[in-house]
């Protein structure tokens, strides 16, 4: 029988295993998810019917960086207690996926892309199926990200003490210079604080879509109906441009002296360090 897209996502959602395994398994029984979970227990991909009604909030985030800090990665394994989140095989395989990510030639597309990656001669999603029948807990690859350096710059990472939420930044300067000058550092690091504390959506504006805009904007106009018509258009936009300063990175205020953006804040660096420097990307990853 046709296996449809709706019975790989239900599967998926009971599992947490990857679409192609759900899929398999499905065909295998003819459409029938109860004996596709079966299936996928025989093999260690499944130890229990509900797993995706257990939330898994813990983990390890695991930041790594090789060629002289050029290429960088966060990742992230969830389990569902604190106590498998310590325990040393579920950290020996956090390591591994983690390697695995920073040695690959190219960052993974997804999820299913990072399981799929090859370890000790078998992928890393044989390794956390391994671990959901060691613990009997849901366990999942969650958040990643790899960054890597074309040019003068840094990247910088930072996990916070509790270990549940980390950020790495990318930053591109215009000489080795300015890079590797101490106040760049400096500024990174901050950045990185700041960016843990303020959780920003975006570097700047152009990495909000204009569908999110335009609702905000639609959210103003309300608010401010039966205003004069010739001031309503300046008061939407002096609306749009504070939500603006609380979303977007470069135009919040910066955590550790709120007279000045993060933009200032770069700008400055920028002439102590003797060269330009951007914020090209960053991420924000949190257990929970």
């Amino acid at each position: 029988m046709a296996i449809t897209a709706a019975q790989v996502k239900e599967l998926r959602d009971i599992t947490g295993q990857s679409m192609m395994d759900c899929k398999n398994a499905l065909i295998e029984n003819d459409g029938n998810v109860e004996k596709a979970i079966e299936l996928l227990r025989k093999k260690g991909m499944a130890v229990m019917e509900k797993r995706s009604e257990r939330a898994n909030n813990e983990g390890r985030i695991i930041s790594k960086s090789k060629n002289d800090g050029k290429i960088a990665i966060l990742s992230t394994l969830c389990c569902e207690t604190d106590f498998t989140a310590k325990n040393d095989n579920f950290g020996a395989v956090a390591e591994k996926m983690a390697n695995a990510l920073l040695d690959s030639a190219t960052t993974p597309a997804d999820i299913d892309a990072l399981a799929a990656l090859p370890c000790e001669g078998r992928t890393i999603g044989d390794l956390v199926n391994d671990l959901v029948s060691q613990t009997g807990e849901k366990t999942t690859i969650g958040q990643f990200a790899r960054y890597e350096l074309t040019g003068p710059g840094l990247i910088y990472t930072y996990i916070h003490h509790n270990g549940k939420v980390a950020t790495m930044i990318k930053i591109n300067a215009e000489n080795e210079a300015a890079a590797t000058n101490p106040a760049t550092k400096t500024m990174a690091s901050d950045i990185a604080l700041h960016i843990t504390a303020m959780n920003p959506k975006g570097v700047n504006r152009n990495e909000i879509s204009e569908t999110e805009v335009e609702k905000e904007r639609e959210i103003a106009k309300e608010q401010v109906k039966g205003k004069p018509a010739n001031i309503i258009d300046n008061i939407v936009k002096g609306k749009i441009d504070k939500w603006f300063g609380e979303i977007i990175l470069l135009e919040q205020p910066f955590v550790k002296d709120d007279k000045m953006t993060v933009q200032q804040l770069v700008d400055q660096t920028s002439k102590a360090a003797g060269g330009k420097l951007e914020v090209e990307t960053f991420v924000r990853i949190q257990l929970g």
